[in-house]
C-alpha cells in the first residue's frame, strides 16, 4: 500500500508540475506590440487606412514564439474578423526586421518582426479617419495581447499614419 501511495504521490507531483509549466506559458508566452501604423491610400476619392503594419517582439519572460502559429482577431463596430498569421487567404503576413534567424520564430527580446495586414481581407474593410479597432493576437500556447488601434481623425495630405 505505501508503494502504491509513493507512486500515486509521484504520478500527481509530475501532474501538477505540467500543469504549472503550462499555466506559466499562457500568462508569459506573449507578444508585446511595439508600434502600429497604417498606409494611407486615395480608395474612391477618400483617404483611407488600407493595410496596418504592427511591429512586435517577444514579452520578458516569454519563450520562443512561432509567429505562424499567432492567431489575430481585429474587432471593430461592424465586425470581428479571425484568422492564423501569414495562413492561406488571411490578409497577413510577416516581415523580419532584424532577428538572429529569418525564421519567423521569435527567439531573442532583440527580435523584431513587422505583422502586416491588409485591411479589407484581415480587417473587413478600410479604416477611415476616426476609425477604432481593437486587435487580439493569441500566441499558441494560449497568451493573448489586446492592443487599441486608433486612426487619427484627418487622413489628408498622409502616407502613412501612427496607429
Amino acid at each position: 500500500a505505501a508503494g502504491v501511495l509513493i507512486n500515486t504521490a509521484g504520478l500527481l507531483q509530475t501532474q501538477a508540475e505540467a500543469t504549472g509549466e503550462e499555466s506559466t506559458q499562457q500568462v508569459s508566452d506573449r507578444l508585446q506590440v511595439q508600434s502600429a501604423t497604417g498606409n494611407v491610400t486615395v480608395v474612391s476619392g477618400e483617404d483611407v487606412v488600407d493595410s496596418v503594419n504592427v511591429t512586435v517582439t517577444k514579452a520578458p519572460g516569454a519563450g520562443d514564439i512561432k509567429l505562424e502559429n499567432v492567431t489575430y482577431e481585429f474587432v471593430t463596430d461592424d465586425s470581428v474578423e479571425t484568422d492564423v498569421i501569414n495562413g492561406s487567404g488571411s490578409g497577413s503576413s510577416i516581415s523580419n526586421i532584424t532577428s538572429a534567424t529569418n525564421d519567423n520564430v521569435i527567439t531573442e527580446r532583440g527580435d523584431r518582426y513587422i505583422l502586416n495586414f491588409t485591411a479589407t481581407t484581415a480587417i473587413g474593410k478600410n479604416l477611415q479617419g476616426g476609425d477604432r479597432v481593437q486587435l487580439t493576437l493569441t500566441t499558441a500556447a494560449g497568451a493573448s495581447t489586446v492592443t487599441e488601434l486608433r486612426v487619427p481623425d484627418s487622413l489628408v495630405d498622409r502616407n502613412a499614419v501612427a496607429l
